[in-house]
């Protein structure tokens, strides 16, 4: 018999009641004075005494080497870059003072799981004893993006569209070359990494929310996840905050380019939605076929090109992304195409000035 779950684990259709709020959520490194990952969240979450822009913002992930930050709502775009800075300054001066330093990218070049403590944390030592070996070596770190949605069922619609543009902001953000202190050939390895868990990866399109609903607590209630939060798919409707939530990129040092894909997401989320007020059919397209776009993203990052909606050919990601900014009124994401991919300049830091240089790349300031 299936057992009763709370809302906490499952969420609630009526959670969904804004269009348009931002949240933002990082994960970062705990690095030692070296720039090398180490254990230090249970110092800074837990036995520390973080700046008050902090509380209840700061938590940590799998390894104790990797933690999380989250924003506080943010009604407008206009006001993501205050918050998001004010979220990191306070991180990295807090951190700072406890002899760490923070860290941003997919995966950390030196990150070496073997060598690197699992948190304590219940929920994660579940996490380990269910799935094993490829959660053990879960040393990635990622950007998260929620906008909010007003309606249930128009927030499935747009995530069921958003899955076309996973790979898109995949090929911009990747930042890991390096798994394990190797160089793999790809360009975004935490996307691989990430995708031996289960519930990981572009999702089946969903047919409405009740369809969704059904899913997540049919996974609760026979034990496949533990909560909503375990369904870890590049995109989701985030039936906790009642949000579209967007999980596709690395890590990122440069607040610039974080802010660039809240932009995009946000664009995106409003664009959609209104398309489906107006009565838009959806769009209809093989998963396989997104699966393969996105694998080209992980190998090809930045000089990727996709296979197109309708078939026909295929696209370049510099095609794509000037015609989403033109559509949408942004050019964070045009500006990045210009730019040294963060997997670039990795592999270039290293090579021409070695290890240290590149780990100090990676840090954030304050």
């Amino acid at each position: 018999m299936a057992t009763f779950r709370s809302m906490d684990e499952t969420g609630s259709p009526e959670n969904f009641t804004r269009l348009g709020t931002l949240g933002i959520e990082e994960e970062f490194y705990v690095v030692d004075e070296h720039g090398r990952p180490t254990s230090g969240t249970d110092e800074l979450v837990y036995e520390g005494d973080p700046p008050t822009v902090l509380a209840d913002r700061l938590d940590h992930e799998l390894f104790k080497c990797v933690i999380e930050t989250q924003t506080p709502l943010i009604e407008a775009p206009s006001e993501a870059r205050g918050q998001l800075l004010a979220v990191r300054e306070a991180l990295a001066e807090y951190a700072d003072s406890e002899g760490f330093g923070i860290a941003a990218a997919g995966l950390h070049p030196l990150a070496k799981w073997r060598e690197l403590d699992h948190a304590e944390k219940p929920r994660y030592r579940a996490q380990l004893d269910r799935i094993r070996y490829p959660q053990h070596r879960n040393t990635t770190a990622g950007l998260h993006v929620h906008v909010g949605v007003d309606d249930p069922d128009k927030a499935v619609w747009v995530a069921n569209e958003l899955r076309w543009h996973v790979p898109v902001m995949l090929a911009l953000s990747a930042n890991s070359p390096y798994w394990n202190g190797y160089d793999t050939g790809l360009q975004s390895a935490r996307a691989k990494i990430f995708e031996a868990l289960p519930n990981t990866g572009i999702p089946t399109r969903f047919e409405d929310y009740a369809a969704f609903e059904t899913f997540e607590r049919r996974m609760v209630e026979h034990g496949s996840i533990d909560d909503r939060g375990e369904l870890w798919f590049d995109v989701r409707p985030h039936s906790g905050h009642g949000t579209v939530e967007v999980r596709a990129p690395d890590g990122q040092a440069d607040p610039d380019r974080v802010l660039a894909f809240v932009e995009y997401v946000h664009a995106l989320v409003e664009d959609l939605a209104a398309r489906y007020e107006d009565g838009e059919s959806a769009t209809t397209i093989r998963r396989e076929l997104l699966d393969e776009n996105k694998w080209r993203a992980i190998r090809h990052g930045q000089s990727a090109s996709f296979l197109s909606r309708d078939g026909s050919g295929t696209r370049s990601l510099a095609s794509i992304v000037r015609a989403d900014c033109d559509r949408l009124g942004i050019d964070g994401i045009d500006a990045m195409l210009d730019a040294e991919s963060g997997a670039q300049r990795q592999r270039r830091l290293r090579t021409e000035m070695g290890t240290q240089p590149l780990c100090n790349d990676l840090l954030i300031q304050y």
